[in-house]
């Protein structure tokens, strides 16, 4: 189980009201989600602890977090994660909340996310970018709340598995 703390434009496009947030059974934790203006419609999801973007289309906006596993699992084998850790944090993430976002801190990285990923797709003249490859990329940009430990989410989420496995 884990809480998806989003954005009130979000809320209202899932349709969903907000509740309590739950301590999370996932290996990455709470996620905080909001929309970006793109066409076709896309959502990011940032993990609360690692800061990992995860980029995924938003239309059928009703199934978004019943799909998100898979598209997380796809980052998560381009990042180099064991298939172990990648199924693991699937079966955890069967059930799941809406809540209001609580951190400021994480929004301000989630959107400095859609910024450069604004840049990203400009710079390879593409408007409709791989959204796994996007995600890849921008797992490797540093994040001021990681400077004191491992800087940028990619590195995040490989100490995270390192540590899980012993």
């Amino acid at each position: 189980m884990y809480t998806v703390h989003a954005t009130v434009k979000l809320l209202k496009r899932v349709k969903q009201q907000p509740s309590e947030r739950v301590e999370p059974t996932t290996a990455l934790g709470n996620w905080y989600a909001n929309t970006v203006p793109w066409r076709p419609q896309t959502a990011v999801l940032v993990a609360e602890t690692t800061l990992l973007p995860v980029f995924m289309p938003l239309a059928r906006a009703a199934t978004m977090l019943e799909r998100f596993p898979d598209q997380l699992a796809s980052v998560l084998q381009r990042l180099g994660a064991p298939g172990a850790f990648i199924d693991d944090e699937r079966a955890a993430m069967v059930e799941h909340r809406w809540a209001k976002t609580a951190n400021r801190s994480v929004l301000g990285v989630m959107n400095e996310f859609v910024f450069l990923a604004d840049h990203y797709r400009w710079y390879h003249q593409t408007p409709q970018p791989d959204l796994v490859e996007l995600s890849v990329q921008l797992s490797r940009t540093p994040c001021s709340p990681l400077y004191g430990t491992h800087t940028s989410p990619d590195r995040a989420v490989s100490a995270l598995i390192a540590e899980k496995r012993m």
